[in-house]
């Protein structure tokens, strides 16, 4: 069973896949879509499910959040379906805030990926049985036996502590640069594809009510 973790990077999605024997595959693909090839599971680092109004929101950020003391800032508020339409960040912001919440600028930077993952599940069921929403931080924390890595990942310490990590539940990289991605974007794509990899075994953890759903039927969980 081949699965695979998929994390945003500047060129559009750095994937990590993993054979049934370990051998990893890190690549850079321009669509999500073609990061699903092949793959039983693919764990990606990005919503999947969205609310039609800002509050309360989706269930499984909060249970996130408890999860990372000290780190939970990286699980980012999911902006509501119709802030998601907007073109820019002014007019996202008033449809949110009309609605009962404002909404950040780094939230609207994930715009176009937010909007490419959600055209891509409401247009295949198919694809729908294969993607999942991970978090890497999450993921991190799992392999820390429960504590967040607090130190950042853009940091040497943190970078080196995140490598040890996945090392040692069997994600060695040799680090090298990768033409269109961030070092740190790789290590997201590692560690969410260690969360498909659970899902796979039927091991991993889901955060949010398991029949959530959105108004587009797309569930609101997030694994790992």
């Amino acid at each position: 069973m081949i699965v695979g973790g998929a994390d945003g990077c500047r060129t559009g999605w750095v994937v990590c896949r993993r054979d049934t024997d370990g051998t990893l595959d890190i690549r850079v693909v321009k669509t999500l879509a073609e990061a699903c090839e092949g793959l039983s599971i693919l764990a990606v680092d990005m919503p999947i499910g969205l609310m039609d109004e800002p509050i309360p929101g989706r269930a499984c950020e909060p249970e996130a959040r408890a999860l990372l003391p000290g780190k939970a800032s990286s699980v980012f508020p999911t902006p509501c379906r119709p802030a998601l339409a907007c073109t820019t960040h002014a007019v996202a912001n008033a449809t949110s805030r009309k609605l009962g919440k404002g909404l950040n600028q780094q939230t609207f930077h994930l715009f176009p990926k937010m909007r490419e993952i959600d055209e891509l599940l409401r247009g295949s069921r198919k694809l729908r049985r294969i993607v999942y929403e991970a978090h890497p931080e999450l993921a991190f924390t799992r392999m820390n036996n429960g504590k967040p890595v607090l130190a950042k990942k853009r940091q040497p310490d943190g970078f080196a502590e995140r490598c040890k990590l996945l090392a040692r539940h069997g994600f060695k990289w040799k680090v090298e640069s990768l033409f269109g991605a961030a070092r740190d974007d790789v290590l997201d794509a590692m560690a969410v594809c260690r969360t498909a990899m659970l899902i796979a075994e039927g091991a991993a953890t889901r955060l949010g009510p398991a029949r959530e759903r959105d108004s587009y039927g797309l569930p609101m969980n997030i694994w790992f």
